[in-house]
Order: structure tokens, then C-alpha cells, then sequence
């Protein structure tokens, strides 16, 4: 069985937006582990990168294959 680290991150992201657009829909998604440690995953290669992941403008954008903006000059907040 492979782990999250083996599988591509376009693959992940890709998934990841699938369920983050729908958790609205689905509350129980903000309990789910699998949630959470994909979560945790994308966000330590995104920190990797030099994405502030604290930031919600570069870590959408890097979530959606976007450029990024330098956090002084990213929108406050592009949405979810």
C-alpha cells in the first residue's frame, strides 16, 4: 500500500480541492483524519517551496498550479 508521500502532488492537490470545496456540504470533513494529514502533507511541501502558508492567497495559489504573489503584494484573501 502506498503512503500520501508516494503519490504525486498534482494528484493531491487535485483531491484536496475536491474535498475542501465540499465541506460545507460535509462538516464531518473538517474531523476526518485523512483530511488532516493531507492537510499537514501539502502544506509541509508547500513550505518547502517557500509558499507562507499562513498566507491564504500563496497557499491557494500554489494549491491551484498559480503563480505566486510576494506576500506583500498577494490579495488579502482570493477565496476558498
Amino acid at each position: 500500500m502506498k503512503t500520501i508521500s508516494d503519490y504525486s502532488l498534482t494528484e493531491l492537490k487535485l483531491i484536496y480541492n475536491i474535498l475542501h470545496a465540499n465541506v460545507q456540504a460535509h462538516f464531518e470533513l473538517m474531523d476526518s483524519e485523512l483530511m488532516s494529514d493531507l492537510q499537514k502533507h501539502l502544506q509541509t511541501s508547500a513550505t518547502k517551496e517557500g509558499v507562507d502558508v499562513t498566507h491564504h492567497a500563496q497557499w491557494k495559489a500554489w494549491l491551484d498550479n498559480q503563480p505566486l504573489f510576494p506576500v506583500d503584494e498577494a490579495p488579502g484573501d482570493i477565496g476558498a
